[in-house]
């Protein structure tokens, strides 16, 4: 009966951290759009708590036009901004950093709830401290990414801050994620082969190098600097891949960025492709069988997208759309990956 209540209490507090994981998720969307929108740098001060609340007045909205209309992305971007139009990159912004407290709060409120509830494990505790300070963290590199931005000559937020903002979200996904599945996953479902568990290790590591670059051309706007495909401008390898020296090249060059992104996108395609039929050939549980086929189909939709949006990024609005569809489905290959890799073990 005891087993019965911890399993019962185990899967509450996974379904728990499932919600927090969905609402992660929809937080690395919004931060998408307020990217593509060029909405970032429309707040110029962290007020975390008192920034829940927009500008309720005109004279309030006033206030903070006045603060946006004194950085460089204003006076050399947008200073034909009307009111009307710095809303509306302000109401992105402002939804992104309310979306970050009210995940916040759904974390905050769950703990207390289970604490006092007393269904929480001792083996939980740890885990929970450190989900809590990577969220604190998240923050923070949030903060730093903005004010990266706000300086003399800069017109949007830097490329590198930005990719290490969206690589710590993601980290969070993940651990969040994994935190969950180990309350919720039957241990009959899990299975051991050391090969396949290398194999998906591979996958994870290659997937992450894609996902910086992936950043990288997020914050060099790299997409437009060739929208064509399958060639760089007419080119196989243009003389542009190598325009700066040393190896900044390989993460301040938006051509080479492109190209790497291109290129390791192809060759996850390939390495998956293998993937899928080793999965085939192996002995797998259940819940593996019926699911190894999500990160091949996933990746075909990602690289669909990614030609489509590198293609049409001359349209604003297509690139928000297409580039917002094309960051989801990255995180639904990481996290179809992360799920084949916890059912899935070495030994």
């Amino acid at each position: 009966m005891n087993n019965s209540l911890t399993q019962q209490n185990d899967r509450q507090v996974g379904y728990w951290l499932l919600t927090g994981v969905g609402m992660i998720m929809i937080q690395v969307l919004l931060g998408g759009i307020t990217r593509l929108t060029e909405s970032g740098l429309s707040i110029t001060e962290w007020k975390p708590v008192i920034g829940m609340l927009p500008p309720l007045n005109e004279a309030a909205w006033q206030v903070e036009f006045a603060k946006y209309r004194q950085t460089d992305q204003f006076k050399f971007i947008h200073a034909d901004f009307t009111l009307s139009e710095f809303k509306f990159i302000f109401f992105w912004e402002w939804f992104h950093r309310l979306w970050a407290q009210l995940l916040g709060f759904v974390f905050l409120i769950g703990f207390v709830y289970f604490l006092v509830k007393r269904k929480f494990r001792k083996e939980m505790i740890a885990p929970l401290v450190i989900l809590f300070l990577l969220g604190g963290v998240q923050a923070a590199i949030g903060w730093i990414m903005v004010k990266s931005g706000l300086v003399p000559e800069m017109y949007f937020v830097g490329h590198v801050e930005l990719t290490t903002h969206f690589i710590a979200a993601l980290i969070l996904l993940v651990y969040t994620l994994w935190f969950a599945l180990q309350l919720i996953v039957p241990a009959q479902q899990v299975v051991y082969n050391k090969t396949l568990w290398r194999f998906t290790w591979v996958l994870l590591l290659v997937l992450f190098v894609q996902l910086t670059y992936g950043g990288f051309m997020a914050g060099l706007r790299a997409a437009t600097v060739a929208p064509t495909w399958p060639t760089i401008n007419g080119e196989w390898f243009p003389a542009s891949l190598f325009k700066e020296d040393g190896g900044a090249n390989y993460f301040n060059n938006p051509f080479m960025v492109q190209f790497i992104h291109r290129g390791l996108a192809y060759i996850l395609t390939v390495l998956l492709l293998l993937w899928f039929f080793k999965a085939g050939r192996a002995q797998v549980s259940d819940w593996l069988k019926r699911t190894k086929f999500f990160p091949l189909l996933l990746v075909c939709v990602q690289v669909i997208l990614g030609i489509c949006t590198v293609v049409y990024s001359p349209s604003a609005n297509a690139l928000v759309w297409l580039g917002v569809m094309h960051q989801f489905t990255a995180m639904l290959l990481l996290v179809s990956l992360v799920w084949v890799l916890y059912l899935v073990k070495r030994s």
